[in-house]
């Protein structure tokens, strides 16, 4: 594993343990050039899954790109990074478990969306906003309306 600080090859693991509910080993890690120490997640990898976006592109499934959106999303909201781990993992498992070798973002949206409506509406309605691009704020109301988030007296 090269160190992400000074790029050297020569790095030692220093303590492995599991991680995301045993879907995933955790190791700490440390260089041997520059005494850097840095973390690594070891995971399953079902199969290479290709991602076809809506203008047709493809590209390589990405968990960083959801755990990016996931996170943004839910900044400054209540949830743990341990939790917003656990929803990415089943996403994950869910994408890769579906047995196709590709899959649309649309799909993979529907699927995030899915997940934070479950754990934060905040976070969701934010998601939303971006994925089902909102373009003023009459949009946010009829999502909210349409999706039984408001609070019941």
């Amino acid at each position: 594993m090269r160190c992400p600080f000074c790029a050297a090859e020569d790095t030692a693991v220093k303590d492995s343990r599991p991680a995301e509910e045993h879907s995933a080993v955790r190791r700490r890690r440390s260089c041997n050039k520059c005494g850097g120490r840095f973390t690594t997640f070891e995971r399953v990898q079902l199969r290479d899954i290709t991602v076809v976006k809506r203008d047709g592109k493809r590209g390589f499934f990405d968990r960083e790109k959801i755990v990016k959106s996931v996170t943004l999303a839910l900044r400054k909201r209540p949830v743990s990074d341990e939790l917003i781990d656990q929803m990415v993992s089943g996403i994950v498992r869910q994408v890769e478990s579906g047995g196709e070798a590709e899959i649309s973002s649309g799909q993979i949206g529907e699927l995030v969306m899915e997940a934070l409506k479950a754990v934060d509406p905040v976070g969701y309605v934010r998601y939303a906003s971006v994925y089902k691009d909102f373009g003023d704020p009459g949009d946010f109301a009829r999502f909210i309306e349409q999706n039984a988030l408001k609070d019941e007296p």
